[in-house]
């Protein structure tokens, strides 16, 4: 099939089922945000997974019928559907949204992002992004935080009320512990010490471990790899991505690291930094390994 039919046939069926579940989405969240009593939140919270879960069933349908492109898998976790979990992951690029949806769908709970507050004005996935409480937050450059400090603390505020809504339920929040998608030019522009990664940002996921405080299970380290080269979503579409490799590893959230606050607890700071750090260079040299076994 040419790799232009493959696009356009893969962009209207995901549009196609977008507009199919997104539409009975907005209907429950609706129910749930008039009929607000604890009873009646807990079975809309329920029909809300579950209509996300078939979304996100259909569209892997569409990848795996239109494209060849293989995910090869180490490592995989047993199915952690009631638990309370962190995700993190390096981001090479959006591809690797749909590769993370189509291996946990299912297996964890469902994946929340956060999102840029922008993207709640995406046509249609805004809203169903917002039904499903998907935290949005607004980012702040070191200069704008610089001019006025205080908008370093409404991000704070923004996640922790995020955070706050997902202690009594099953979630896994994922986090691109980069906070954008990784490319050489960027790698060489921020000095980085890894040869595969971009430096790591401490903040997002301590921000998350000090609003979720005990709630969380288990962490869940997500390393992808597009060996013979990746691109963004319509390259997965036309059929242009051969493979992606992910390895992932399940490990215990240190206790130390839980329900501290992240601004006033210097000590904290240096702790957290260290730990991802240690995660990011074992998941550099886990790269590289990687790359030369598939050579």
């Amino acid at each position: 099939m040419p790799s232009w039919l493959r696009a356009a046939l893969g962009a209207g069926g995901v549009t196609l089922n977008s507009v199919v579940h997104i539409l009975p989405l907005l209907c429950v969240a609706l129910l749930k945000l008039v009929l607000r009593w604890s009873s009646a939140r807990a079975v809309f919270d329920r029909w809300l997974m579950a209509i996300a879960a078939s979304w996100i069933d259909v569209n892997t349908f569409l990848f795996d019928r239109l494209t060849d492109t293989r995910v090869v898998v180490t490592g995989m976790p047993e199915a952690m559907l009631d638990g309370q979990v962190l995700v993190i992951c390096n981001h090479r690029s959006w591809v690797d949204i749909p590769v993370l949806q189509k291996l946990f769908n299912r297996h964890l709970p469902l994946l929340r992002f956060f999102l840029k507050s922008q993207l709640i004005w995406v046509p249609m996935l805004g809203l169903a992004w917002w039904a499903l409480d998907f935290p949005f937050m607004k980012r702040y450059s070191r200069e704008q935080i610089q001019r006025r400090p205080e908008l370093a603390g409404r991000d704070i505020a923004a996640t922790r009320k995020a955070c706050k809504r997902f202690r009594d339920i099953p979630v896994a929040i994922v986090n691109f512990v980069e906070g954008t998608r990784f490319n050489e030019s960027k790698r060489l522009e921020q000095e980085s010490d890894y040869h595969h990664l971009l430096k790591p940002r401490a903040g997002g996921t301590a921000f998350v471990l000090d609003a979720m405080g005990d709630s969380l299970d288990t962490l869940v380290d997500v390393t992808l790899v597009y060996p013979h080269g990746g691109g963004e979503f319509a390259d997965l579409l036309a059929n242009r991505i051969p493979e992606v490799r992910v390895h992932i590893r399940t490990l215990p959230i240190p206790e130390s690291l839980r329900g501290r606050d992240y601004r006033e607890d210097l000590e904290f700071q240096a702790e957290i930094r260290d730990w991802i750090n240690r995660l990011w260079q074992d998941k550099d040299e886990r790269i590289a390994r990687m790359l030369e076994e598939s050579d």
